[in-house]
């Protein structure tokens, strides 16, 4: 396997402190030895590879996934827990530009049902992830960006078919919401869940319908047809990719270069008093995020816990992730000053994926028939990877997805300087910090 990052961040180290380790244990599953074949081979065991799996297997064909650790251990096990729009970073100016008014609007309705396949997912297969929120509340960091709440009300609606509530400053000290926000908006779609509960129940899903799952199963090489691992071999018809920001560069080769793994750490506190919450005026369920363009992302979970992530990590080393926590400690106090003297004994961190042309994608390999890959979400793959999962598995089967929009179809372009490609990242995180004062 080729990697651009250090050793260290495909270790146990980045998320040694994960809060969700301790909310469910997965079980184990055995390595893969010996000579195997099977219908598909997926590569990866986070949500868009088990949602591929499950897919695959409820529709009668053999199913085997290979990931390089266990099931969720990479950002599906160690993320945020926001079930939210998003999965892109264009502006609608931009999506008009290259797919016109109409690939704008199915790529935002693609958005919506990738909310909608979560919910379904949890309700059909009585998985328990202590969902809550009533959808998402975006909070103005800025007076400007205040000002600018009710234009984005009006996108809300036309893109998406509803309506959004714009709160003014003190409505959102009503609301539960105080802090030190201008205002904020919030729209019915989405919620929050425990990524790892919801990882799981897909694992259990899919090996209940037939597939088999190998953990510490790395694929050192994809040839004719036949996968490589350190212990053995499983000859395919299909291959789905589904490695996302964890992915090496030469499975499959074409992948290098294609993807732009960024860090999110992540905090959760002890749990919370009455007498505390109240103090910060913070009482609120909802799932927030604020205007920056390195952004917070919090929530109150329902054990009171208060989670707290954040962008702008830009290397990956035990040192490097003791200097993002601190700065996340920092903001977080910064934030809730009433909270400061409280515990956080949980703290880790990840890697989101991003591409060039901003957009996931979802399809088939240029130039490798019967392999396929899904990556690239932008900070929010619990929905998008989960749907990427499904149009996968469709496009396996010979079936048309509900909603495919051209964006997602479209190959991923190669960033510049190749396995160096990262070093532009704290030029581009330096502007993003001083646009965000």
């Amino acid at each position: 396997m080729k990697r651009i990052l250090s050793d260290y961040a495909y270790s146990d180290g980045p998320k040694s402190g994960c809060w969700w380790d301790d909310t469910i244990d997965i079980s184990a599953n055995p390595s893969l030895t010996g000579d195997h074949s099977t219908d598909v081979a997926i590569i990866g065991a986070g949500f868009t590879g088990l949602s591929a799996a499950l897919h695959l297997a409820e529709a009668g064909v053999d199913v085997t996934v290979l990931d390089a650790r266990h099931v969720g251990w990479g950002a599906s096990g160690r993320n945020g827990g926001f079930c939210c729009l998003g999965g892109g970073r264009l502006e609608d100016s931009a999506l008009d530009a290259r797919f016109g008014k109409d690939g704008r609007l199915e790529w935002h309705a693609t958005q919506r049902e990738a909310v909608d396949l979560v919910r379904s997912l949890l309700d059909r297969l009585g998985i328990d992830a202590d969902t809550h929120s009533d959808g998402e509340t975006m909070l103005a960091h800025k007076p400007k960006h205040q000002r600018a709440l009710d234009e984005y009300a009006t996108h809300i609606e036309e893109n998406y078919g509803v309506s959004a509530a714009v709160h003014s400053q003190e409505e959102l000290s009503d609301l539960g919401m105080n802090g030190p926000f201008f205002g904020g908006i919030t729209h019915p779609i989405g919620f929050a869940l425990n990524p790892r509960k919801y990882v799981a129940g897909l694992a259990s899903a899919a090996q209940a319908a037939g597939a088999r799952i190998f953990d510490n199963s790395p694929v050192i090489n994809v040839e004719n047809g036949v996968l490589t691992t350190p212990q053995g071999r499983v000859a395919t018809k299909n291959v789905i990719v589904a490695t996302n920001a964890y992915s090496s560069e030469n499975v499959p080769n074409w992948l290098a270069g294609r993807y732009m793994p960024v860090q999110s750490t992540v905090l959760v506190t002890r749990p919370l008093t009455g007498d505390e919450l109240q103090e910060a005026g913070w009482t609120s369920l909802q799932a927030c995020y604020d205007s920056r363009n390195l952004l917070h992302y919090f929530r109150l979970m329902p054990d009171n816990r208060m989670l707290f992530g954040m962008r702008g990590a830009v290397f990956s080393s035990s040192a490097a992730d003791a200097k993002a926590q601190e700065k996340a400690h920092q903001d977080f106090e910064k934030m809730f000053p009433a909270w400061a003297h409280v515990e956080r004994p949980h703290a880790w961190s990840g890697f989101v994926s991003l591409a060039r042309n901003g957009l996931p994608f979802a399809g088939e390999v240029p130039g490798q028939p019967g392999m396929f890959a899904g990556l690239c979400y932008h900070g929010n793959g619990v929905a998008m990877g989960s749907y990427t999962g499904q149009i996968l598995a469709k496009l396996v089967l010979g079936e048309k997805p509900k909603l495919y929009p051209k964006g997602m179809q479209t190959p991923l372009k190669r960033f510049p300087f190749g396995g160096a490609r990262r070093a532009v990242l704290p030029v581009a995180y330096a502007g993003f910090a001083l646009s965000d004062m």
